[in-house]
């Protein structure tokens, strides 16, 4: 039996109960949204497939290590697309990826320059701007409409996007992704002034909407994510994907949260027999109390 199946089995055995949990915050690319397909497709073709994949797991680890280092220093949240543009030119100007800077041409720091420079070189391909723009168009994963319908549908609870980011990214890939209306709510970190993980990102987005943490799950494909959710008295579910965290011991991600999905329980499709489960473990808090 799955974790998820034993969830709902408990769920199910302690009968219907007062709803404790009342809003479930996602995050959004990498656990909702299948962001690397859309990147590989957007780079140039010129490049090897397995190179192109390489180069947007690369990208990505980039763009976190500095949204990271921007939350340390407590900046204000700038453009993604900045963000975005930024860390793919300082990985191309290194020597690992010598021979695919030549495919790439496009806009650097000055939006008018019709190249960049990487290394004293020119280089001759547009790519630089599609690139970048990819970012605002991305398939869900599969599972993930289903158990946002399901979470609506069948438990009551409202659904909130919670992500670092701007709000135009954040209605681009709803639409594109086929999720518009499913949220109640998209928070960018844009919108609420501050990046996750700090914890005003978490501690405004559930103020604004009148949950306590205690009522208030995060889901989340990134260990630190959850971390900081954690310590404010959110419940945490960390769903798998192969994406993202690929630096973290997942032995040990699977003991930091309340629920942790991965292929055994199809991933998110075992995301509201979870949310069921945790509900029924607040509601005997309560009653323990």
């Amino acid at each position: 039996m799955s974790r998820a199946q034993a969830q709902e089995r408990l769920a199910t055995q302690s009968g219907t109960q007062t709803k404790r949990i009342r809003a479930v915050f996602f995050d959004f690319m990498g656990t909702c949204l299948d962001w690397h397909s859309g990147v590989v497709k957007a780079l140039p073709e010129v490049i090897a497939e397995p190179t192109r994949s390489q180069l947007a797991l690369d990208w990505r680890e980039e763009f976190f290590s500095e949204l990271h280092a921007r939350s340390q220093q407590g900046v204000p949240p700038e453009d993604i697309d900045v963000t975005h543009r930024r860390t793919l030119l300082r990985l191309l100007s290194r020597e690992a990826y010598k021979e695919e800077r030549r495919h790439f041409v496009g806009l650097g720091e000055d939006r008018g320059s019709t190249s960049v420079a990487l290394d004293g070189e020119r280089t001759p391909i547009l790519s630089i701007e599609r690139a970048v723009n990819s970012w605002h168009s991305m398939t869900s994963w599969p599972d993930v409409l289903p158990a946002l319908t399901a979470l609506k549908k069948d438990l009551g609870v409202e659904l909130f996007v919670l992500a670092n980011g701007t709000t135009r990214l954040q209605l681009d890939l709803a639409r594109s992704s086929g999720l518009e209306g499913t949220f109640s709510m998209l928070f960018s970190s844009e919108l609420l002034g501050v990046y996750k993980p700090a914890p005003e990102a978490y501690e405004k987005a559930m103020g604004l909407v009148r949950v306590r943490p205690e009522e208030a799950v995060m889901v989340a494909a990134h260990a630190y994510d959850l971390r900081a959710a954690r310590q404010l008295g959110m419940r945490t579910v960390y769903v798998y994907r192969w994406t993202d965290d690929r630096s973290e011991v997942m032995d040990e991600v699977r003991r930091e949260n309340d629920v942790f999905l991965d292929e055994s329980d199809s991933c998110m499709q075992g995301l509201p027999a979870a949310i069921r489960a945790l509900d029924q473990v607040s509601l005997q808090m309560q009653c323990a109390e």
